[in-house]
């Protein structure tokens, strides 16, 4: 190692476990040849060591999956590369199931598997008790194979890593602890070590365990939290000859594999115990927490009904080794909001030694080109709400988040702990109307109304179902009230307010003042960074709505874009409540209210007016394709305004109507139709941007035209009324796969479920097709365009 510290660097990577050491090796693949390492112990002493290292391709998405899968093709290049040992074994995984909705479940993930290139088959009971031959498979209803998933060894995974960053010139110094980050007008400027000082222009946190602490070092909220983890290993035993698969009997919290002849057994219980903060310090290297066998215990009663020859094993320890865990069970990467140059890559929930390889690219092309090397938006280092960095709330939902790691994937579920953090400012009107709340960026939202009992969770047709369909029709025949008040909202004003919006927005911003613009925030490569509303209020002040979990990356992206123009950003989110009254009685609601004015307002526009003797701003558009306004008053009167349309006849509607009612009009959503790799043409949305260019992405929309790119969006309606897409389902045509849903519901005004999805050719308007649901194919027609009121004639009034 070398021993004398630089005093500058380009970048300084904090943290010598399989996080740094990969982004380390890809900064220096990627030409930055002066990063450094710190490590205040030894590399791999925190978490790395002690991984059980199981390399599993399949995620819940195409590019997690895409991640890990060139984590596999990486670590087996190393070897070659460097001429160290990685120690990968590729013996496959065996996922059983053990009841139908986990059968359903791990056939999804074959479906996926199939959509993403993955070689992944569904096999019996009897297959699966023949790969894994000391299995009690009398209870197991069938299992997924998957031949190309394996392990490796951790500390030699690190250890080709950085042979391969220091060929390059990348240094490492390690028993160099960090003591803090120098930042100067919320920028990173340095590092402050116990041998000294490096001046710096990125910071890649990569402290796993310790993440929380450093961050705050430079002003950033990283919220995660440090949990216990157990695995059991067992001396040698009879049956077990060289390497075995994986085997994950996730309905009983377990996986389970071959370690020196004996076996390794491994829990993510349903309720696991939190480390509180300050009990893991600069000590703890190589460590290891104390045995709890009672808390172990009800997992090895669940391992010795499947693995029955655990009963005369000799246990050789119970290894409990701290892991990291975030509110959502997704890592952290990417650049934080609050500090320009501090990137996160850390909270990896224990699949850090399968994410590493991936995930240390994907931060070092963000650290170097700007970006993540694919869309990442679901690991967003700027996606949780400030409440979640308090110890309070971590304490009590990373526990939660060690349990789910092994939850089966239901439509609806939610998480129990850290709940009613922000509340409605009609919080107690909509729980006296019997609201199933969810949670969205710390908001307590509606998803559907009239809930009788705790819905019963399962892949079939839902027990809201009936509930959505009231709510759904009360809004096409009636009048229904969807509330839109958690969506961000962000004042733009100051002289330059139009100039740096043309700069920043796609469309037509330059519109007068009453208008409501759609527009999308491209990067410069052309592809969406978020998707807004603006509603002028004046020539130098916009009121911008963005989505519920956006604002705080949001309002990121605008203010590192607004440091040449003269305007002030505010977040406003909590001072204004907005109200969507939508349906065919509307008008009549808010004229009885004394509102009548607001049906003067033009289709995408807004204006003042007075409704129940409350101030208000109406906007004349609809997010559900039925004629209404959208609502904004202070928050403070919204109860007021509330009682007046209920009164009137107005019924409340939740989130699961609003998504039903949107992807029936083929409205896009951010994380779903729109994301960081679609620009606004492949997505059908180029009619809302500037031709004349002018803002940013605008060259790279004009190449793609040139290309000929064109819209790959469809609908789908699917002929079977009891189909249940959920969204990332295979659509094959004439046998092969030619795309993927995005959004699904039940389509009530259309009587059938229907779809939004992305495909890899064009389909023409009325083609055929089938959509692959756990392994089952259901026939569907493509509609280019809504499936429902396709010239919008209803939600103009």
């Amino acid at each position: 190692m070398t021993d004398t510290l630089p005093s500058q660097a380009s970048v300084v990577v904090i943290g010598g476990g399989i996080m740094g050491c990969s982004t380390l090796y890809h900064l220096a693949k990627m030409g930055v040849t002066d990063a450094v390492l710190l490590e205040r112990n030894a590399l791999t002493s925190g978490t790395t060591w002690h991984s059980a290292a199981q390399v599993r391709a399949l995620r819940n998405s195409q590019n997690l999956t895409r991640m890990i899968q060139y984590s596999v093709d990486l670590y087996s290049q190393l070897e070659k590369e460097t001429g160290q040992s990685v120690g990968w074994i590729q013996k496959g995984s065996l996922s059983i199931a053990t009841n139908p909705g986990r059968l359903t479940h791990i056939r999804r993930q074959e479906a996926l598997a199939h959509a993403y290139g993955i070689d992944a088959r569904s096999i019996s009971a009897g297959e699966a008790k023949e790969r894994w031959p000391l299995m009690n498979a009398d209870d197991v209803l069938g299992a997924v194979w998957s031949p190309d998933d394996g392990r490796v060894s951790p500390s030699d995974v690190c250890a080709a890593l950085v042979k391969g960053a220091k060929r390059l010139g990348a240094k490492i110094f390690e028993k160099t602890g960090v003591t803090g980050i120098l930042t100067e007008n919320g920028r990173v400027r340095g590092v402050e070590t116990t041998r000294g000082t490096i001046m710096c222009d990125a910071v890649a946190l990569c402290t796993g365990l310790w993440s929380r602490e450093v961050g705050a070092m430079a002003g950033a909220e990283v919220p995660a939290l440090a949990c216990e983890h157990f695995y059991l290993l067992t001396k040698p035993i009879d049956g077990i000859i060289g390497n075995t698969p994986t085997l994950s009997d996730h309905d009983n919290h377990l996986y389970m594999r071959d370690d020196s002849g004996g076996l390794l057994v491994g829990c993510f219980e349903p309720m696991g115990k939190p480390i509180a903060p300050g009990v893991l310090n600069e000590t703890f290297e190589f460590g290891l927490l104390p045995e709890d066998w009672d808390h172990f215990e009800p997992m090895m009663m669940n391992a010795l009904h499947r693995l029955p020859a655990l009963e005369t094993a000799e246990v050789k320890m119970l290894l409990n080794g701290p892991e990291s865990f975030t509110p959502d069970g997704t890592f952290m990467l990417g650049e934080t909001a609050e500090t320009k140059g501090l990137f996160l890559g850390c909270g990896m929930n224990s699949v850090g030694i399968a994410s590493g390889g991936g995930a240390g690219m994907n931060l070092a092309h963000c650290i170097v080109k700007g970006h993540t090397a694919y869309d990442l938006s679901e690991a967003d280092a700027k996606r949780f709400a400030p409440i979640f960095n308090s110890i309070e709330h971590l304490m009590a939902r990373a526990p939660e988040i060690l349990g789910t790691h092994y939850d089966i994937a239901y439509p609806g579920k939610q998480l129990k702990t850290a709940r009613d953090l922000r509340k409605l400012p009609l919080d107690s009107q909509y729980r006296d109307a019997k609201a199933h709340m969810g949670q969205v960026y710390a908001w307590e939202r509606p998803l559907y109304f009239g809930k009788d009992k705790e819905p019963a969770l399962r892949f079939e047709r839902p027990d809201w179902f009936e509930n959505v369909r009231a709510e759904v029709m009360a809004a096409h025949e009636k009048a229904a009230i969807f509330d839109a008040s958690p969506f961000g909202k962000i004042e733009v004003k100051g002289a330059d307010a139009e100039a740096f919006l043309r700069h920043v927005c796609a469309g037509q911003v330059g519109r007068a003042p009453g208008s409501v613009i759609y527009t999308a925030l491209l990067n410069e490569r052309g592809t969406f960074e978020s998707d807004i509303t603006a509603q002028r209020l004046t020539d130098d002040h916009y009121r911008l709505f963005v989505g519920t979990n956006a604002i705080k990356r949001d309002l990121a992206w605008l203010r590192r874009h607004s440091e040449d123009y003269n305007v002030t950003l505010e977040d406003s989110t909590e001072t204004y409540a907005v109200l969507g009254l939508m349906g065919p009685e509307a008008a009549r609601i808010v004229s009885e209210c004394g509102g009548a004015a607001l049906n003067d307002i033009a289709y995408f526009k807004h204006a003042e007016a007075k409704v129940a003797g409350i101030e208000v701003r109406a906007a004349r558009l609809s997010y559900v394709g039925e004629a209404g306004w959208e609502i904004t008053c202070a928050a403070t009167d919204a109860a007021a305004l509330y009682a007046a349309f209920t009164q009137a006849g107005a019924v409340p509607a939740g989130l699961f109507a609003q998504s039903s009612m949107r992807i029936e009009k083929g409205f896009c959503a951010m994380g779903h139709e729109l994301d960081g790799d679609v620009n606004p043409i492949t997505t059908g949305l180029d009619f809302a941007t500037r031709k004349s260019g002018g803002f940013i992405g605008a060259d790279a929309l004009e190449a793609a035209r040139a290309r000929g790119e064109q819209s790959m969006m469809v609908s789908l309606i699917l002929d079977d009324e009891m189909a249940v897409p959920l969204g990332h389902e295979p659509i094959y045509q004439d046998g092969k796969i030619v795309g993927k849903t995005s959004s699904c519901a039940f389509g009530y005004r259309v009587g059938k479920p229907i779809a939004l999805g992305h495909t890899k050719q064009l389909l023409v308007n009325g083609s055929r097709v089938q959509v692959d649901i756990a392994r089952k194919l259901f026939d569907a027609t493509v509609v280019i365009g809504p499936l429902f009121d396709a010239d919008g004639s209803r939600m103009k009034g």
